[in-house]
């Protein structure tokens, strides 16, 4: 039995989310947008995608209303996380946590800071020195234990992704 292309007529809410988020790649360039990654090359570069899958994922993105296309200060082309974008964050978090779990043993390779406070913020989202839960938007990233801070990074991309820095705010 063949399976199916797609998963639109299935009554069940995560098929339907698959739709979306669920092709190659597609989580990834997410991810990296909540890095700050917002220009299509820089996508490109940092993530080593084939232009022609990343073009398709970010027109679905765009489509979907989980990423705007616009210009930046300078006329760039831009891709930006919308609010629909922005309530992925719970989703990666929870699929970063479940990695480090299972698949990092040195750590999380990534740890989160709340902005206000300093506190660390653990798996689900809550910041250990307020005890608050922690939007995307007032969370720091920083490497964490399970980093490998020996590898090189290879682009200029993963250079300043690879530093501490605030979560969403554009690179540059």
């Amino acid at each position: 039995m063949t399976l199916p292309s797609t998963y639109r007529d299935r009554n069940c809410s995560i098929a339907r989310a698959l739709e979306v988020v669920g092709e190659r790649w597609t989580l990834l360039i997410v991810r990296d947008a909540f890095y700050g990654v917002r220009r299509y090359g820089d996508f490109a570069v940092q993530l080593g995608v084939p232009r022609a899958v990343l073009t398709d994922r970010l027109k679905t993105l765009v489509a979907e209303g989980v990423m705007e296309r616009g210009k930046d200060e300078q006329g760039a082309l831009e891709y930006r996380l919308t609010g629909k974008g922005r309530e992925l964050w719970p989703v990666l978090r929870a699929l970063m946590g479940w990695g480090d779990a299972f698949y990092s043993p040195q750590g999380p390779r990534r740890s989160f800071r709340h902005a206000a406070d300093g506190g660390l913020v653990d798996a689900g989202g809550r910041c250990a020195a307020c005890g608050r839960d922690v939007p995307a938007p007032d969370l720091l990233v920083e490497p964490g234990p399970g980093f490998d801070a020996g590898a090189p990074a290879e682009d200029p991309v993963s250079a300043l992704i690879d530093t501490p820095r605030p979560l969403l705010e554009p690179i540059s």
